[in-house]
């Protein structure tokens, strides 16, 4: 909770979050001391501050008010990143939430934490070029990041127009996405020092699920009788479309599921995959573990976890399986997105010179 003041309004604004939606109360006041007063008479009113935790966070901004480093006629970069952070919280991911708070991050430290409507197109330009010279997909991870914060800092009245809309991103260099072989894939496993990297590495590479679907798996997702896995949404874990979606189990998945659902007693509610039962394992040490296991195995520096998961789709694609069908299992949202993997259609292609 802050406030702030527009051009919009001569009076002081207060900007709060209600259940994670951005809402807005106009002061009335002109006069700095008295909107600060009247925001310390408003917080009493809001159900969300009756906690000790809000009242503690509340406390905390009513004192940096009073030290005149809450507001500004517009906020800096700084205090719109916690803004947007605490407005995209209930719909984003930890991932998705990561990325803001990194984007943020090298801006401010590029550019200075710069009030938002002294960001110029022209300090956006360079920083795009510079982070594109240093790692090309960084830079557009940053860029479409910031771009679409500021689209709604437009919305909510801090700029007119966003100078990220008017900067071109240079054309990212295209490249094929980097799979396995089955027979690479059994050289990980044989590197693979603990039975639940084993299984988690298998099922990844015969179902496509991403990472944090297979850590957050839970029993009920999985249906022997149908043969299949339901990835489900919950208040715990979202998918990264927000959509859930059947995946068929082969026999290999089906295998290494049924023996650890056989190998103990387990609640519906309870994660299938873990080193130590009842305990949640943590993506990035897997991601991590499965880097160290690849370089064991003397493969491709270029393999990462999420390898396969392309490996599961190029698989596919090569025995002939539609792009179309590809997308429903990998939950893309898009065509255009599963369309990396059109280039290993060589059947499709051949077939289609041969009509000359």
């Amino acid at each position: 909770m802050f406030l702030v003041k527009n051009n919009k309004s001569s009076f002081y604004q207060i900007v709060y979050f209600v259940d994670g939606k951005r809402t807005t109360h106009s002061t009335k006041k002109t006069n700095e001391q008295e909107a600060v007063q009247y925001l310390e008479e408003f917080s009493k009113g809001i159900p969300a501050c009756r906690n000790k935790k809000s009242l503690a966070n509340l406390s905390s901004v009513v004192s940096s008010i009073s030290q005149k480093t809450c507001f500004k006629n517009t906020i800096t970069l700084s205090e719109f990143k916690e803004e947007y952070l605490e407005y995209s919280k209930p719909a984003k991911s930890k991932k998705y939430l990561d990325s803001i708070s990194y984007s943020f991050k090298y801006f401010i430290e590029y550019a200075g934490n710069l009030p938002l409507d002294q960001i110029d197109t022209r300090t956006v330009d360079k920083f795009i070029n510079v982070t594109f010279t240093r790692t090309q997909r960084g830079a557009h991870l940053y860029y479409r990041t910031l771009k679409a914060a500021l689209n709604k800092a437009v919305e909510w009245n801090y700029l007119s127009v966003n100078p990220f809309t008017k900067v071109k991103f240079p054309k990212l260099s295209k490249t094929f996405p980097v799979f396995i072989s089955e027979d690479e894939l059994l050289v990980i496993l044989a590197n693979s020092p603990y039975q639940h990297l084993k299984d988690i590495f298998t099922v990844a590479f015969y179902t496509g699920l991403r990472l944090g679907e297979l850590v957050n798996m839970q029993w009920n997702w999985i249906d022997f009788l149908q043969n299949q896995i339901t990835v489900k949404c919950s208040d715990d874990f979202q998918t990264k479309s927000k959509k859930e979606r059947i995946v068929p189990m082969s026999e290999k998945v089906r295998s290494i599921l049924s023996k650890r659902f056989n190998s103990a007693l387990h609640n519906s509610d309870e994660v299938v995959f873990y080193s130590r039962k009842g305990k949640l394992l943590y993506q990035e040490a897997i991601s991590k573990q499965f880097k160290k296991i690849v370089r064991k195995s003397n493969l491709s520096d270029k393999i990462h976890f999420h390898t396969l998961r392309h490996s599961f789709a190029s698989l596919l694609v090569q025995k002939g399986v539609s792009l179309y069908v590809v997308k429903e299992l990998l939950g893309h949202e898009d065509l255009a997105t599963t369309q990396i993997y059109s280039h290993l259609q060589k059947q499709n292609l051949k077939d289609a010179v041969n009509l000359l």
